[in-house]
């Protein structure tokens, strides 16, 4: 089982619109299936969330995970949730629900960047897979805002998408994030004495 971030971002680094939207909403080529979603899935077998990701859902005209396991981080159980839906406010519970229940399949950590954060610190990360979309939002929400700067991430693969997407998969390590560049009287090595 391998536990993997999959989010689409302009090219200016915005993980959502400033009203929210996940910016592959804005692109004429989104769809059922559409950025390559739909090859990801098939190695799926859970979904791992936050309850602002989740609660959505329930009001949708058909259930988005209809071949997953669903699992929500939330303080309570939203009203109308499913029976089948594993809801904890606790990450570390949830997190050994979700790998007891584990048939071997991958689980797509889906959600903004204080979710994945918070699975990353428990070492629960395996991957973070980003579709760069060709077009610019100006603002939003971006990854790093709450994502450490310290993460370690080991190039896998990049491709082109339709549209003029491009996937890049990256591999989470521990160790390798730049957080020293945000150190004050930081110099580059290549700019030192």
């Amino acid at each position: 089982m391998q536990i993997l971030a999959r989010l689409c971002m302009s090219a200016d680094g915005y993980v959502s619109t400033p009203n929210g939207w996940p910016p592959q909403v804005l692109d004429p080529a989104h769809g059922h299936g559409s950025h390559g979603i739909a090859e990801f899935l098939k190695t799926c077998e859970a979904a791992l969330m936050g309850r602002t990701t989740f609660e959505p859902a329930l009001t949708n005209d058909f259930w988005p995970w209809p071949d997953l396991r669903v699992f929500v981080l939330a303080s309570e159980r939203p009203a109308g949730t499913p029976d089948h839906v594993t809801v904890d406010s606790d990450p570390v519970r949830l997190l050994a629900a979700l790998r007891a229940a584990n048939h071997g399949g991958d689980v797509h950590l889906i959600g903004g960047p204080r979710t994945i954060e918070t699975f990353r610190e428990l070492g629960a990360l395996d991957k973070l897979e980003l579709v760069v979309l060709p077009f610019l939002l100006g603002g939003g929400l971006r990854l790093t805002d709450a994502v450490s700067v310290e993460t370690g991430l080991e190039f896998e693969s990049s491709r082109t998408l339709d549209a003029g997407a491009v996937e890049i998969v990256y591999r989470v390590k521990s160790g390798g994030g730049v957080a020293g560049a945000a150190e004050e009287g930081w110099t580059p090595a290549s700019q030192r004495p």
